[in-house]
């Protein structure tokens, strides 16, 4: 049997290292150091996946031997992609902006296997919020969770509260698409098999 490279994720998100320990999978983080610029004319879908593709390929140029995966996320509300709060003002403006409406998470995610060869897709989600108050969201943003999070908020924490409804897959939205890893992975030649990976 032959043995699985090493495991590297190429983030520092808390959220995907999470995900990636729930699957019970052996890695490392590595996170890359590249800056999350969106390009003049870039759609938000191809900006997550370009940078989900450069930031595993920066970190396969030092782990050439491993199997690396990148990932990243936006949120996108009337065609307006809105990242990282810079502070707790914006990240109350983000979330009064998206209170009461729709809007699209957009998470893109990649692999680099040893040798290479990246595979890389991108998952789109439609997300309700429910209605608050400008009261409400001072009081999330007081709870330090949404300054490090795309669009201001975590579903997974207490910004489940916020949400309505959404339509589409849960774990794009926290920030890495399990299933879509999954069949990256198989077009990188593994196979996850509940306790692990092993080649096709």
């Amino acid at each position: 049997m032959t043995t699985a490279p090493p495991l590297v994720l190429a983030s520092a998100s808390p959220r995907r290292r999470r995900l990636l320990d729930m699957l019970g999978l052996a890695f490392t983080v590595e996170p890359s150091r590249i800056e999350e610029v969106l390009h003049d004319g870039e759609d938000p879908a191809g900006h997550v996946e370009r940078l989900a593709r450069e930031k595993g390929l920066a970190v396969a140029s030092s782990r050439p031997e491993a199997l690396v995966i990148g990932g990243d996320t936006i949120v996108v509300v009337d065609h307006t992609p809105l990242g990282k709060p810079a502070d707790e003002a914006e990240a109350v403006a983000m979330l009064l902006r998206l209170q009461g409406t729709v809007h699209r998470v957009e998470t893109g995610v990649a692999v680099v296997a040893p040798g290479g060869r990246v595979e890389s897709s991108v998952v789109g989600v439609q997300v309700w919020f429910r209605a608050f108050d400008r009261r409400t969201a001072e009081q999330y943003v007081s709870t330090g969770e949404p300054m490090d999070k795309a669009g201001a908020y975590g579903i997974q924490g207490y910004g489940a509260t916020l949400v309505d409804r959404i339509d589409g897959d849960y774990f794009a939205v926290m920030g890495l698409p399990l299933a879509r890893l999954v069949s990256l992975l198989r077009r990188v030649g593994w196979n996850y098999t509940f306790h692990g990976l092993e080649a096709l």
